[in-house]
């Protein structure tokens, strides 16, 4: 796969929202399938894509739209999650029913080693036709995406002082105010370094570590930090900042001018499913407009035609982004956590 993440996805496919009747449909139209799913009765979801609570209230809107079929979420970072799959894999003992990356590369990979279900969702058609051509029909699809830009406290930084531009970061005024994820736990972040990495080399982050930035795991703990007053500017990914902000946070985002990063993110069916057709519901909701929706609502990007961006976003057709294939991330991410342990430390 070599296509790129760049601001084409914004508007492709928006005029084909006349021509997708099936947006109002329930998630399946397969009672079968809904019977074999709550005949099993459950499923876990190794979520990396959205925060602890936002990823415990789509399960819980998933069993309340099938009843009887109880959704166990393990929340790690993206990285902790496929390593966490992998030993599942190795040791020959299945835990996981739904993978949802933050790494797109993790999906071929998986594919490769064909520890992938096959399995074409119904409303898979209604992806938008970026994110469809994102996704490997029959394996993996789009379920997230989010932007990765700039935030910081507004309580604490005026916005004419504020950074607009990636390199702002490196102005010694920040030091040991800085916050980020770190690309060994978190896809995003790795997704987000590699970008900074192609349109200024390896060189930003040397200059980065002598601001003495604080690190995190997740991508969501330099939101924490900032909101805490810790930190006064980082990285930060919109579908946690916007519903921080909804909560009366003080955190605020900035569209950087040289570019933000699109974190696109992908899920599957692992092979040996332990609950291969409560999976198989699972996919179909992660793929249903309702969850489209609700995600929409807390800042990361419509997926499918027709679901509206949250009201108060700037439209993604008018960012600058920092395109990245899926090869490059695949290639580049690794090296960039070598880069980074070198740099900073582990």
């Amino acid at each position: 796969m070599s296509k790129n993440i760049t601001r084409r996805h914004a508007t492709a496919g928006l005029v084909a929202f006349a021509a997708w009747p099936g947006l109002a449909r329930a998630a399946t139209g397969n009672p079968a399938l809904e019977a074999a799913a709550q005949n099993e009765g459950a499923l876990t979801w190794y979520s990396a894509q959205l925060d602890a609570q936002t990823s415990e209230t789509l399960g819980r809107a998933f069993t309340q739209r099938y009843p009887g079929v109880r959704v166990g979420v393990i929340r790690t970072t993206g990285q902790v999650a496929f390593q966490r799959l992998l030993m599942d894999i190795k040791n020959h003992t299945p835990q996981c029913d739904v993978f949802s990356a933050t790494d797109i590369s993790h999906m071929p990979a998986l594919k490769e080693r064909h520890e992938l279900t096959e399995y074409t969702p119904v409303n898979a058609g209604a992806l938008l036709p970026a994110f469809k051509a994102l996704s490997d029909p029959g394996f993996s699809y789009i379920t997230n995406a989010s932007r990765y830009f700039l935030i910081y406290n507004k309580d604490k930084v005026k916005p004419e002082d504020a950074p607009r531009a990636w390199t702002d970061l490196l102005d010694p005024k920040w030091k040991g105010r800085v916050a980020t994820g770190h690309p060994a736990f978190s896809g995003c972040t790795g997704t987000w370094a590699l970008g900074l990495k192609k349109v200024y080399g390896w060189d930003f982050f040397e200059k980065l570590s002598k601001n003495n930035p604080r690190i995190g795991r997740s991508a969501v703990d330099p939101m924490t930090l900032i909101n805490a007053g810790e930190c006064l500017v980082g990285v930060g990914g919109a579908s946690n900042t916007y519903a921080s902000m909804q909560k009366g946070n003080p955190v605020t985002p900035v569209h950087p001018s040289d570019g933000l990063v699109l974190c696109v993110m992908p899920s599957a069916i692992p092979a040996n499913a332990p609950h291969p057709n409560a999976a198989k519901l699972y996919m179909e909701w992660l793929l249903s407009a309702d969850y489209a929706r609700m995600i929409a609502e807390d800042g990361s990007e419509p997926t499918l035609v027709g679901i509206q961006p949250r009201s108060g976003m700037p439209p993604l057709a008018d960012q600058k982004i920092i395109p990245l294939s899926v090869d490059e991330i695949r290639t580049g991410v690794p090296v960039v956590i070598e880069q980074w342990r070198d740099t900073f430390g582990s």
